[in-house]
């Protein structure tokens, strides 16, 4: 039976069924969906942002959240740019504003390292080679759910796009975002301290 064009216009019937938002910024994504998908989190939790900075004022007592995550069996990771490597600083030349990138990494590892030793949670700086790929695309990952940026030219992260995905099945969009974040997250190195911005 063939569907009339208004409805198929309407109906998401092809690879875009994993598509759940699109934001033309990632800072008109509403503060609420980051909590609810954190909070609706049960088994795996992947921030790969190069800074993530921005996660510590979106979700009020992140930090408890992440506890009680991981003390509930849920896997938290965090994977982010080095802050003293030579891509971070290409890229506060392109950006060009006062929060540099690495002062925004630093506010996630001075964050990361109040919590003190969490069982089940893990952080790593991205490898040097894999450094311009990450700081190109970010990939946040709820259980089978996944907020997407990737960076525009000069603009910071919440100027640059946003996609909400949800994974519908094997080797679709969600797919193909978590397979790259994994590979970076595989060549990662474990994150060691960095002196407080200055």
């Amino acid at each position: 039976m063939l569907w009339p064009k208004a409805v198929r216009d309407r109906l998401k019937t092809g690879s875009d069924q994993e598509i759940v938002q699109s934001y033309p910024y990632r800072s008109a994504c509403p503060s609420t969906v980051w909590g609810d998908l954190i909070g609706e989190a049960t088994e795996e939790l992947f921030f790969g942002g190069y800074t993530s900075y921005f996660l510590w004022t979106h979700v009020p007592d992140l930090p408890g959240v992440l506890r009680r995550k991981a003390a509930q069996g849920c896997r938290v990771r965090f994977l982010i740019g080095d802050p003293d490597g030579a891509v971070t600083r290409q890229r506060e030349e392109i950006e060009d504003v006062a929060m540099t990138v690495s002062t925004r990494i630093r506010t996630t590892t001075e964050q990361l390292a109040g919590m003190g030793e969490v069982g089940g949670l893990e952080a790593r700086f991205s490898a040097p080679a894999d450094a311009t790929n990450h700081v190109s695309l970010s990939v946040f990952r709820f259980d089978d759910e996944a907020l997407v940026t990737p960076h525009l030219a000069r603009q910071v992260g919440h100027d640059s796009p946003l996609l909400h995905l949800r994974r519908h099945g094997d080797n679709g969009m969600f797919s193909r975002f978590v397979e790259h974040a994994e590979e970076l997250w595989s060549r990662g190195t474990r994150l060691t301290s960095s002196p407080p911005p200055g």
